[in-house]
């Protein structure tokens, strides 16, 4: 089986790091973006799209400031979304790293600008 290259996407977003924080580990509001539904229990959080699930743990959290999760599936692999906030400006940017097959990379980074975008929606930016 390949080995998945890692990459990173920034998206700039207009909210604060406290409320974009809070769609990026609570399972609730993991699910007006993220995936079709999120579910917690015992440290693991289920991922569903359409009728596929995902288990994850939550290996990092940074308060306001990232989040990354380990695939429980998919040894050893796995995606950050780390909220960037320039000094000057105070712009804010979703940061995110993930894995992908060479192959697989091209649609990858489309799911991701269409669920980044999904994610503005919600927030209101």
């Amino acid at each position: 089986m390949a080995e998945k290259i890692k990459f990173q996407l920034e998206y700039e977003i207009k909210s604060s790091p406290k409320i974009l924080f809070s769609f990026l580990h609570e399972p609730n509001a993991l699910a007006q973006w993220f995936a079709d539904d999120v579910t917690y229990k015992d440290g693991i959080y289920e991922f569903s799209w359409d009728d596929e699930q995902h288990a994850a743990k939550l290996i990092s959290l940074k308060e306001n400031k990232l989040v990354r999760y380990k695939w429980l599936d998919d040894e050893p692999y796995h995606f950050e979304m780390e909220i960037v906030q320039d000094e000057l400006t105070n712009d804010v940017a979703l940061a995110i790293t993930d894995f992908a097959r060479e192959e697989n990379i091209a649609d990858r980074k489309l799911i991701w600008n269409n669920q980044i975008e999904y994610l503005q929606s919600v927030i209101g930016a």
